[in-house]
């Protein structure tokens, strides 16, 4: 089963009267009318209160301390003073900004067409092994959803070719990930080429891991429709000017993504 890439649409929002941030949008999720957006780098400069007042509604933000876990929480039980270790975050109002940060992870958005319930993900490699995808298809299901009615858009993140990783962490990846999820052995000895590797130690040793073909694969076996399921083509990794890269400069730097409810 194949998965294939979109092109998101390009947007800005004007904050602090005159400050111009730009984002980008998912085709799918603007189809139903969802306000939401992939930031690019620039948003790592302010706070969410003033990116915030740049959206149409005056929400509540719901942020995180993200831990590369696969717990959630609901919008109403985060923490105001301090912010609640979680990789997860679901609407449980109206009015809930829900927001995350990511720097070659996946920016994961969920909406349901129906109910109108959002959330919003950060998964990478350990999101995936923690199955942090099924947990959060499964409590959306809880609180009243139905998986064929739920959207899911990818936003920017690392490419395939430009995330690679030693034998060691491959060999991990592989135990902790169903072999049925896949449907094949997935170790890509195909080593990247004609690219700017000078920041990879022991190229010969290292292996690409597609982030994107996971995420697709548990998506489809939660059940959640082909059609239903938008990944963003732009790369962190290769677009310096417009993301932050942890894997291209080690920076603690991060975009974020937001959904609202």
């Amino acid at each position: 089963m194949e998965y294939s890439k979109t092109s998101f649409k390009k947007e800005f929002i004007v904050i602090n009267n005159d400050i111009k941030l730009n984002y980008y949008s998912s085709p799918l999720l603007n189809n139903f009318k969802f306000i939401h957006a992939f930031f690019t780098k620039e948003s790592h400069e302010f706070s969410l209160n003033s990116i915030a007042n740049g959206l149409p509604k005056e929400n509540i933000n719901c942020s995180l301390n993200q831990v590369h876990s696969n717990n959630l929480l609901l919008g109403s039980n985060l923490y105001q003073k301090e912010r609640s270790k979680a990789d997860g975050i679901i609407s449980d109002a109206v009015r809930q900004n829900l927001w995350i940060y990511t720097a070659d992870c996946l920016p994961i958005l969920f909406a349901d067409k129906q109910t109108r319930r959002v959330a919003a993900i950060h998964c990478g490699r350990l999101g995936l092994e923690k199955k942090i995808i099924r947990n959060t298809i499964s409590l959306l299901e809880e609180l009243g959803s139905n998986r064929q009615e739920l959207l899911v858009a990818i936003g920017p993140s690392i490419s395939k070719i430009n995330y690679l990783l030693e034998a060691k962490y491959i060999k991990e990846f592989d135990k902790r990930i169903n072999f049925d999820e896949v449907g094949h052995s997935f170790i890509d000895n195909s080593l990247k080429k004609n690219k700017d590797i000078s920041d990879l130690p022991n190229v010969k040793d290292l292996h690409p891991l597609d982030l994107h073909e996971f995420a697709f694969k548990q998506l489809c076996k939660e059940k959640i429709p082909i059609m239903n399921i938008e990944i963003a083509e732009k790369c962190t990794y290769e677009t310096p000017k417009e993301f932050h890269s942890w894997r291209r400069t080690k920076t603690n730097k991060r975009q974020w993504s937001l959904i609202c409810s």
